[in-house]
Protein backbone atom coordinates (compact mmCIF):
# COMPACT_ATOMS: atom_id res chain seq x y z
CA UNK A 1 0.00 0.00 0.00
CA UNK A 2 1.30 3.44 -0.93
CA UNK A 3 2.52 5.73 1.83
CA UNK A 4 2.11 8.90 -0.27
CA UNK A 5 -0.69 10.11 2.01
CA UNK A 6 1.76 10.84 4.81
CA UNK A 7 2.93 14.39 5.60
CA UNK A 8 6.38 15.35 4.36
CA UNK A 9 7.32 16.94 7.71
CA UNK A 10 7.24 15.09 11.00
CA UNK A 11 4.62 16.08 13.56
CA UNK A 12 7.41 17.23 15.90
CA UNK A 13 8.77 19.49 13.15
CA UNK A 14 5.31 20.96 12.63
CA UNK A 15 5.13 21.72 16.37
CA UNK A 16 8.46 23.52 16.13
CA UNK A 17 7.26 25.40 13.05
CA UNK A 18 4.16 26.54 14.95
CA UNK A 19 6.36 27.74 17.80
CA UNK A 20 8.46 29.83 15.39
CA UNK A 21 5.38 31.34 13.72
CA UNK A 22 4.04 32.27 17.14
CA UNK A 23 7.35 34.07 17.78
CA UNK A 24 6.89 36.01 14.53
CA UNK A 25 3.45 37.15 15.65
CA UNK A 26 4.74 38.20 19.08
CA UNK A 27 7.57 40.14 17.40
CA UNK A 28 5.16 42.26 15.38
CA UNK A 29 2.56 42.58 18.14
CA UNK A 30 5.24 44.12 20.37
CA UNK A 31 5.88 46.69 17.62
CA UNK A 32 2.17 47.44 17.05
CA UNK A 33 2.24 46.08 13.49
CA UNK A 34 -1.22 44.88 12.44
CA UNK A 35 -1.62 41.32 11.15
CA UNK A 36 -3.78 41.19 8.00
CA UNK A 37 -5.14 38.59 5.62
CA UNK A 38 -5.54 39.22 1.90
CA UNK A 39 -6.83 37.04 -0.98
CA UNK A 40 -4.61 34.48 -2.71
CA UNK A 41 -6.48 35.31 -5.94
CA UNK A 42 -6.13 38.66 -7.70
CA UNK A 43 -7.16 40.49 -10.87
CA UNK A 44 -3.54 40.61 -12.01
CA UNK A 45 -0.37 38.60 -11.60
CA UNK A 46 3.33 39.33 -11.46
CA UNK A 47 4.63 40.59 -14.80
CA UNK A 48 8.23 39.86 -13.70
CA UNK A 49 9.81 37.82 -16.52
CA UNK A 50 11.66 35.65 -13.98
CA UNK A 51 8.45 34.55 -12.22
CA UNK A 52 5.74 32.23 -13.56
CA UNK A 53 2.32 33.13 -12.21
CA UNK A 54 -0.50 30.58 -12.03
CA UNK A 55 -3.98 31.54 -13.21
CA UNK A 56 -7.41 29.94 -13.02
CA UNK A 57 -10.82 30.59 -14.54
CA UNK A 58 -13.49 31.32 -11.95
CA UNK A 59 -17.26 31.80 -12.23
CA UNK A 60 -18.16 35.15 -10.67
CA UNK A 61 -21.11 37.54 -10.66
CA UNK A 62 -19.47 39.08 -13.75
CA UNK A 63 -19.20 35.79 -15.57
CA UNK A 64 -16.09 33.72 -16.21
CA UNK A 65 -12.97 35.63 -15.20
CA UNK A 66 -9.29 34.84 -15.17
CA UNK A 67 -7.88 35.24 -11.68
CA UNK A 68 -4.23 34.97 -10.69
CA UNK A 69 -2.77 33.10 -7.74
CA UNK A 70 -0.55 35.68 -6.09
CA UNK A 71 3.24 35.26 -6.20
CA UNK A 72 3.28 37.33 -3.00
CA UNK A 73 0.66 39.34 -1.09
CA UNK A 74 2.31 42.61 -2.17
CA UNK A 75 -0.40 44.06 -4.41
CA UNK A 76 -3.24 43.59 -1.94
CA UNK A 77 -1.16 44.80 1.01
CA UNK A 78 -0.24 47.98 -0.83
CA UNK A 79 -3.94 48.62 -1.40
CA UNK A 80 -4.41 48.38 2.37
CA UNK A 81 -1.57 50.85 2.90
CA UNK A 82 -3.21 53.28 0.48
CA UNK A 83 -6.44 52.90 2.49
CA UNK A 84 -4.66 54.01 5.67
CA UNK A 85 -3.87 50.72 7.39
CA UNK A 86 -0.56 51.86 8.87
CA UNK A 87 2.18 49.23 9.43
CA UNK A 88 1.01 45.72 8.51
CA UNK A 89 2.34 42.17 8.23
CA UNK A 90 1.06 38.90 6.85
CA UNK A 91 1.95 35.20 6.76
CA UNK A 92 0.58 34.50 3.29
CA UNK A 93 0.30 31.49 1.02
CA UNK A 94 2.00 32.35 -2.26
CA UNK A 95 2.42 30.50 -5.56
CA UNK A 96 5.12 30.35 -8.25
CA UNK A 97 4.88 27.76 -10.98
CA UNK A 98 7.84 25.49 -11.66
CA UNK A 99 9.71 26.37 -8.47
CA UNK A 100 10.49 22.97 -6.99
CA UNK A 101 13.69 21.86 -5.25
CA UNK A 102 15.61 21.79 -2.00
CA UNK A 103 14.70 25.46 -1.35
CA UNK A 104 11.55 25.84 -3.44
CA UNK A 105 7.95 24.68 -3.55
CA UNK A 106 5.17 25.79 -5.91
CA UNK A 107 3.07 26.78 -2.88
CA UNK A 108 4.94 28.39 0.00
CA UNK A 109 4.50 30.79 2.92
CA UNK A 110 5.70 34.36 2.59
CA UNK A 111 6.16 36.66 5.55
CA UNK A 112 5.66 40.15 4.22
CA UNK A 113 5.49 43.43 6.09
CA UNK A 114 5.32 47.15 5.33
CA UNK A 115 6.51 50.09 7.40
CA UNK A 116 5.19 53.52 6.37
CA UNK A 117 7.79 56.16 7.22
CA UNK A 118 10.69 53.68 7.39
CA UNK A 119 13.87 54.24 5.41
CA UNK A 120 15.46 51.16 3.87
CA UNK A 121 18.16 51.14 6.57
CA UNK A 122 15.46 50.97 9.27
CA UNK A 123 13.87 47.97 7.59
CA UNK A 124 17.22 46.19 7.21
CA UNK A 125 17.79 46.58 10.94
CA UNK A 126 14.32 45.23 11.77
CA UNK A 127 14.70 42.29 9.37
CA UNK A 128 18.06 41.33 10.86
CA UNK A 129 16.59 41.61 14.37
CA UNK A 130 13.75 39.25 13.49
CA UNK A 131 16.08 36.70 11.87
CA UNK A 132 18.36 36.77 14.92
CA UNK A 133 15.34 36.25 17.20
CA UNK A 134 14.24 33.15 15.28
CA UNK A 135 17.80 31.80 15.07
CA UNK A 136 18.96 32.20 18.70
CA UNK A 137 22.15 30.18 18.15
CA UNK A 138 23.32 32.51 15.38
CA UNK A 139 25.49 35.37 16.60
CA UNK A 140 27.18 36.59 13.42
CA UNK A 141 27.44 40.22 12.34
CA UNK A 142 25.36 41.98 9.69
CA UNK A 143 27.67 42.80 6.76
CA UNK A 144 26.67 45.08 3.86
CA UNK A 145 27.79 44.60 0.23
CA UNK A 146 27.19 46.46 -2.97
CA UNK A 147 26.05 44.36 -5.94
CA UNK A 148 28.78 45.82 -8.14
CA UNK A 149 31.45 45.07 -5.54
CA UNK A 150 30.43 41.41 -5.40
CA UNK A 151 30.76 40.96 -9.16
CA UNK A 152 34.20 42.58 -9.09
CA UNK A 153 35.30 40.35 -6.20
CA UNK A 154 33.97 36.99 -7.34
CA UNK A 155 33.87 37.26 -11.14
CA UNK A 156 36.25 40.13 -12.02
CA UNK A 157 33.57 41.78 -14.18
CA UNK A 158 31.53 44.95 -13.90
CA UNK A 159 27.80 44.13 -14.03
CA UNK A 160 27.03 47.64 -15.29
CA UNK A 161 29.56 47.98 -18.10
CA UNK A 162 30.54 44.47 -19.27
CA UNK A 163 29.02 43.70 -22.67
CA UNK A 164 25.98 41.44 -22.94
CA UNK A 165 27.89 39.00 -25.14
CA UNK A 166 30.65 38.70 -22.54
CA UNK A 167 28.06 38.11 -19.80
CA UNK A 168 26.37 35.44 -21.92
CA UNK A 169 29.69 33.65 -22.47
CA UNK A 170 30.56 33.82 -18.78
CA UNK A 171 27.12 32.62 -17.69
CA UNK A 172 27.29 29.68 -20.13
CA UNK A 173 30.77 28.80 -18.91
CA UNK A 174 29.89 28.94 -15.21
CA UNK A 175 26.62 27.10 -15.81
CA UNK A 176 28.39 24.48 -17.94
CA UNK A 177 25.95 25.15 -20.77
CA UNK A 178 26.52 25.55 -24.52
CA UNK A 179 26.64 29.21 -25.52
CA UNK A 180 23.54 28.74 -27.63
CA UNK A 181 21.51 27.84 -24.54
CA UNK A 182 21.39 31.47 -23.44
CA UNK A 183 21.95 33.18 -26.80
CA UNK A 184 18.67 35.08 -26.53
CA UNK A 185 18.77 35.86 -22.84
CA UNK A 186 18.90 39.45 -21.67
CA UNK A 187 21.36 41.17 -19.40
CA UNK A 188 19.43 40.67 -16.18
CA UNK A 189 18.95 36.94 -16.81
CA UNK A 190 22.70 36.51 -17.29
CA UNK A 191 23.44 38.51 -14.15
CA UNK A 192 20.88 36.46 -12.19
CA UNK A 193 22.52 33.23 -13.36
CA UNK A 194 25.97 34.43 -12.31
CA UNK A 195 24.64 35.71 -9.00
CA UNK A 196 22.98 32.37 -8.26
CA UNK A 197 25.79 30.12 -9.48
CA UNK A 198 28.85 31.95 -8.22
CA UNK A 199 28.11 34.71 -5.71
CA UNK A 200 25.15 33.57 -3.61
CA UNK A 201 26.88 30.40 -2.31
CA UNK A 202 29.58 32.67 -0.82
CA UNK A 203 27.13 34.91 1.05
CA UNK A 204 25.95 34.55 4.63
CA UNK A 205 28.88 32.53 5.91
CA UNK A 206 28.88 33.15 9.66
CA UNK A 207 27.17 36.47 8.99
CA UNK A 208 23.98 37.97 7.68
CA UNK A 209 24.92 39.35 4.27
CA UNK A 210 22.93 42.34 3.03
CA UNK A 211 23.29 43.11 -0.68
CA UNK A 212 22.19 46.48 -2.06
CA UNK A 213 22.50 48.76 -5.10
CA UNK A 214 21.17 46.24 -7.62
CA UNK A 215 20.94 47.43 -11.25
CA UNK A 216 18.09 49.85 -11.86
CA UNK A 217 16.55 47.36 -14.30
CA UNK A 218 16.01 45.03 -11.33
CA UNK A 219 13.99 47.55 -9.30
CA UNK A 220 10.61 45.82 -9.92
CA UNK A 221 8.33 47.71 -7.46
CA UNK A 222 11.11 49.67 -5.75
CA UNK A 223 12.32 53.23 -6.20
CA UNK A 224 15.58 54.01 -7.99
CA UNK A 225 18.45 56.28 -6.96
CA UNK A 226 21.98 57.21 -8.03
CA UNK A 227 24.77 55.47 -6.12
CA UNK A 228 28.17 56.90 -5.17
CA UNK A 229 29.47 56.03 -8.65
CA UNK A 230 26.69 57.98 -10.31
CA UNK A 231 24.94 54.80 -11.54
CA UNK A 232 21.17 54.51 -11.33
CA UNK A 233 20.43 51.56 -9.05
CA UNK A 234 17.43 49.92 -7.40
CA UNK A 235 16.56 51.09 -3.89
CA UNK A 236 16.28 47.56 -2.54
CA UNK A 237 18.20 44.91 -0.63
CA UNK A 238 18.42 41.15 -0.31
CA UNK A 239 19.47 39.31 2.83
CA UNK A 240 21.40 36.01 2.82
CA UNK A 241 22.38 33.39 5.36
CA UNK A 242 24.34 30.19 4.57
CA UNK A 243 24.13 30.94 0.86
CA UNK A 244 20.32 31.14 0.99
CA UNK A 245 18.35 34.23 0.03
CA UNK A 246 15.94 34.90 2.87
CA UNK A 247 14.50 38.34 2.24
CA UNK A 248 13.98 40.95 -0.47
CA UNK A 249 13.15 44.50 0.63
CA UNK A 250 12.20 47.70 -1.19
CA UNK A 251 12.04 51.41 -0.67
CA UNK A 252 8.57 51.22 -2.16
CA UNK A 253 7.69 52.93 -5.44
CA UNK A 254 4.57 55.07 -4.99
CA UNK A 255 4.38 56.61 -8.49
CA UNK A 256 1.49 54.97 -10.38
CA UNK A 257 2.65 56.19 -13.81
CA UNK A 258 6.17 54.83 -13.31
CA UNK A 259 4.81 51.50 -12.04
CA UNK A 260 2.50 51.18 -15.05
CA UNK A 261 5.43 51.85 -17.39
CA UNK A 262 7.43 49.07 -15.71
CA UNK A 263 4.56 46.60 -16.04
CA UNK A 264 4.29 47.47 -19.74
CA UNK A 265 8.05 46.98 -20.18
CA UNK A 266 7.83 43.59 -18.46
CA UNK A 267 5.09 42.38 -20.79
CA UNK A 268 7.01 43.66 -23.82
CA UNK A 269 10.00 41.60 -22.68
CA UNK A 270 7.70 38.62 -22.18
CA UNK A 271 6.55 38.93 -25.80
CA UNK A 272 10.16 39.13 -26.98
CA UNK A 273 11.02 35.95 -25.07
CA UNK A 274 7.90 34.11 -26.23
CA UNK A 275 6.42 34.08 -22.72
CA UNK A 276 2.70 34.62 -22.04
CA UNK A 277 1.69 38.11 -20.99
CA UNK A 278 0.31 38.61 -17.50
CA UNK A 279 -2.69 40.78 -16.66
CA UNK A 280 -1.66 44.05 -15.03
CA UNK A 281 -3.27 44.66 -11.64
CA UNK A 282 -5.25 47.84 -12.32
CA UNK A 283 -6.48 47.99 -8.74
CA UNK A 284 -2.91 48.28 -7.46
CA UNK A 285 -2.25 51.12 -9.89
CA UNK A 286 -5.46 52.85 -8.78
CA UNK A 287 -4.32 52.55 -5.15
CA UNK A 288 -0.94 54.08 -6.00
CA UNK A 289 -2.69 56.86 -7.90
CA UNK A 290 -4.89 57.51 -4.85
CA UNK A 291 -1.75 57.78 -2.74
CA UNK A 292 0.29 55.21 -0.85
CA UNK A 293 2.48 56.53 1.98
CA UNK A 294 6.23 56.55 1.54
CA UNK A 295 7.94 53.71 3.33
CA UNK A 296 9.68 50.37 3.01
CA UNK A 297 8.51 46.78 2.75
CA UNK A 298 10.10 43.35 2.74
CA UNK A 299 9.19 39.78 1.80
CA UNK A 300 10.85 36.96 3.73
CA UNK A 301 10.60 33.26 2.84
CA UNK A 302 9.40 31.93 6.17
CA UNK A 303 9.71 28.28 5.07
CA UNK A 304 13.40 28.83 4.34
CA UNK A 305 13.93 30.52 7.68
CA UNK A 306 12.21 27.64 9.48
CA UNK A 307 14.37 25.23 7.48
CA UNK A 308 17.52 26.99 8.69
CA UNK A 309 16.26 27.28 12.27
CA UNK A 310 15.54 23.55 12.47
CA UNK A 311 18.57 22.40 10.46
CA UNK A 312 16.54 20.62 7.77
CA UNK A 313 18.07 19.62 4.43
CA UNK A 314 15.07 20.36 2.21
CA UNK A 315 12.17 22.77 2.25
CA UNK A 316 9.69 19.89 2.12
CA UNK A 317 11.01 18.79 5.53
CA UNK A 318 9.25 21.77 7.15
CA UNK A 319 6.02 21.63 5.09
CA UNK A 320 3.05 19.51 6.11
CA UNK A 321 2.63 18.47 2.48
CA UNK A 322 4.98 19.53 -0.31
CA UNK A 323 3.59 20.09 -3.82
CA UNK A 324 4.18 16.51 -5.09
CA UNK A 325 2.40 15.14 -1.98
CA UNK A 326 -0.50 17.58 -1.69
Amino acid sequence: MTESWRPTATIETLRERARLLASVRRFFAARDVLEVETPVLGQGGSTDVHLVSLATMARTDRGQRRLWLQTSPEFHMKRLLAAGSGPIFQLAKSFRDGEVGARHNVEFTMLEWYRPGFALADLIDETATLVAKLLPHFHGPVVHYRYRQLFHTHLAVDPFTTSLEALRRLAAERGQMPNGAIANEGRDTCLDLLMGLVIEPQLGRNELSVVGDYPASQAALARRHQDTDGEWVASRFELYLNGIELANGYDELTDASEQRARFIEDNAERRRLGLPEVDVDERLLAALDHGMPDGAGVALGIDRLVQLALGKARLEDVLSFSTPNC
